[in-house]
């Protein structure tokens, strides 16, 4: 019965608009047919043409009526539409028109003109698509939104508030002292006590499952999500019960301020795609940190990528004495000097240098110049179809590039050096993993005969990274899809460019030399229900409005990520710090080890399989998933 009632103003919606749309059909041909006589309906031909459009009218808004129901026209929430519906509709009225022209010239053999068919088409764009924007305009303009009683000015639209706890009461009280926030009338709890209580004055109404049908019956104009112990699915979950009534939804910007005096400037904040993958807050050890960073020249290669900026960003939280921005892609290392600069003023020590690690004498330079106590090793080729294409350039710029880094770093007195590495790295599958992996060993062969600390910290997919699948997946939604997929049972792990950057700091003071550090990133997550979740986020309802396309693995890609191979499993240890763990430095047999380097770099010469057979001898455990390129 109360799907019944949710279901009745729906109904009653599209039966309006599908009446008004077969009126504008009727319309647009009557228009197309006048405008096909210039205006002049005292011509002979008029009354005949007009009686023949008056007797074949039914069928074609028949036809037009059957296209905008198969084609979906009227589940398309107009309130936020965008191009991408616009073209939608545009599609439905070429079929539609097509189909009058093969009628009109097939079967009823060319009875009706083809000019007044066509122009009768734009008509029907113009005046079914306006109709479509000018209420979208008018449901997002304050003029409509006042006259719905949902002004995003008015102190006195409905909000509610998931979570009767602490952080809800809280919640409330700021909504209620600051009026931007708007006005809750009605909050949700999953503790049956609280049911039918009242949190401030405000009804708590039932458990969050309830949560559509909530808004429904009060109208809610937005939803705030106060729970801050909410995490991983159980979030994923909530959220996408808020995104599902297509209201607004924000999140506490700042859990932190819970029960403190003054709310924060923005109490709270909009959804963003981490949310989706939410994990426990980092806690670090500042006070370590800020020993090895505080009044240090620090140097980050690739400083201008997606977490070597992110590192520069923390790492001037901690005060060094210089920062040196390290990459050969002056854009980005431009930006991000002008962002820090913006925030710690124009005298902030930051220095952007332009270079690349493969080129040993400016290396050089750099280390004489400035002199880095600390260096983030962050610079490196990471997209593993690319590199499967260009296995040598994976080999000069990873490999060497690492390898000169090493020398330079310490033939001119670095005390720490911290290299970034990937769980690609662990039984490799690709080019990337695989020279990773040897970058890992140069990392160990270097901390046993320097007096350098050097570290590896290995990590897996980094949220809105460079190249990494969620901003693929966000574009490709606004693109109106398909979204593609490799593998329906493909996993990956995850964490936020900032707890990467977070982890990867405190890993530099932990600095066990020649060991490799590997974050906690928590349980793998399914592409498939992470695609899905972001399809729901933008407001889209997954293979029905978007479809998920798959395409098969890539090459070097497998289905599963490790983050500890089979020989560390027994020796990894878990640090101090909760999140870290560590796995003891591995005897290598550097003779060995270095003629093979050696017949590496001699192999990347040129671009062939004689370097993924070279790469093969020095990582055992890498298995090639190479076949699609060999066809």
């Amino acid at each position: 019965m109360e799907k019944k009632k949710r279901w009745l103003p729906i109904l009653r919606r599209r039966a309006f608009l599908f009446v008004m749309d077969a009126a504008i059909v009727a319309f647009c041909f009557y228009l197309g047919l006048l405008l096909r006589a210039d205006g002049a309906p005292e011509a002979g031909w008029w009354p005949h043409n007009l009686g023949l459009l008056y007797k074949h009218l039914p069928w074609i808004v028949a036809i037009y009526m059957g296209v905008f129901l198969a084609g979906g026209l009227y589940s398309i929430l107009w309130k936020y539409a965008g191009e991408r519906d616009l073209i939608r509709l545009g599609g439905m009225i070429a079929v539609s028109t097509g189909l009058v022209y093969l009628v009109n010239r097939y079967l009823i053999h060319g009875v009706l003109f083809n000019s007044a068919n066509c122009i009768a088409s734009i008509l029907i764009l113009l005046m079914v698509g306006g109709t479509r924007l000018a209420w979208r305009l008018f449901l997002n303009h304050p003029l409509g939104e006042g006259l719905r009683g949902r002004s995003s000015n008015d102190p006195n639209r409905p909000m509610m508030i998931v979570g009767a706890g602490e952080a809800g009461a809280w919640a409330i009280n700021v909504c209620k002292t600051n009026s931007v926030y708007g006005r809750p009338v009605v909050a949700v709890d999953d503790n049956p006590a609280k049911w039918n209580q009242t949190l401030h004055g405000v009804p708590v109404r039932g458990p969050l499952e309830d949560i559509p049908e909530l808004c429904q019956k009060y109208n809610i104009y937005g939803i705030i999500i106060a729970i801050p112990t909410l995490r991983g699915s159980r979030l994923n979950h909530i959220i996408d019960l808020c995104v599902s009534t297509h209201r607004k939804v924000q999140i506490l910007s700042d859990p932190q301020s819970i029960g403190g005096g003054a709310a924060p400037q923005r109490a709270f904040r909009e959804l963003n795609t981490a949310d989706f993958l939410s994990r426990d807050e980092v806690t670090l050890d500042t006070a370590k940190i800020e020993g090895y960073i505080k009044g240090k020249t620090v140097l980050v290669t690739g400083g201008g990528g997606s977490i070597g900026s992110e590192l520069c960003r923390q790492l001037m939280r901690f005060s060094p004495g210089h920062l040196l921005i390290f990459d050969v892609y002056e854009n980005c290392a431009y930006e991000l000097q002008m962002e820090l600069q913006r925030k710690y003023g124009r005298e902030a020590p930051i220095t952007v240098l332009i270079g690349s690690i493969r080129d040993k004498n400016r290396l050089d330079e750099v280390f004489e110049t400035y002199h880095p106590s600390v260096v983030f090793h962050a610079a490196a080729h990471k997209h593993v179809p690319l590199m499967e294409v260009s296995p040598a350039e994976a080999v000069k710029n990873n490999v060497v590039g690492t390898k000169n880094l090493l020398t330079s770093a310490s033939e001119h007195g670095v005390e720490r050096l911290v290299q970034l590495s990937t769980d690609k790295a662990v039984n490799p599958t690709s080019v990337m993993g695989c020279t990773k992996r040897i970058c890992e060993m140069l990392i160990q062969t270097f901390a046993r005969n320097t007096t350098m600390k050097c570290v590896a910290v290995r990590f897996g997919n980094v949220l809105g990274s460079h190249g990494s699948v969620i901003p693929l997946f966000e574009s490709q939604i606004k693109q109106g899809g398909p979204v593609t997929l490799t593998d329906p049972n493909i996993e990956r792990y995850f964490m936020t460019i900032p707890e990467a950057a977070q982890l990867v700091l405190q890993a530099g003071a932990l600095a066990e030399s020649g060991s490799i550090y590997v974050l906690d990133m928590g349980e793998p997550v399914k592409i498939m229900d992470l695609a899905r979740q972001l399809i729901r986020f933008y407001g889209y309802e997954p293979e029905k409005d978007i479809e998920i396309k798959i395409v098969g693995l890539r090459p070097g890609e497998k289905l599963y990520e490790e983050l500890m191979m089979d020989e560390e499993q027994d020796k990894m240890r878990r640090t101090e710090h909760n999140k870290i763990f560590v796995a003891p430095p591995r005897n290598i047999d550097l003779e060995v080890f270095y003629q093979q380097l050696q017949d590496l770099i001699a192999a990347a010469a040129h671009n062939d399989e004689a370097v993924v057979q070279q790469l093969q001898k020095i990582v055992p455990t890498f298995t090639p998933v190479r076949d699609s390129l060999k066809k």
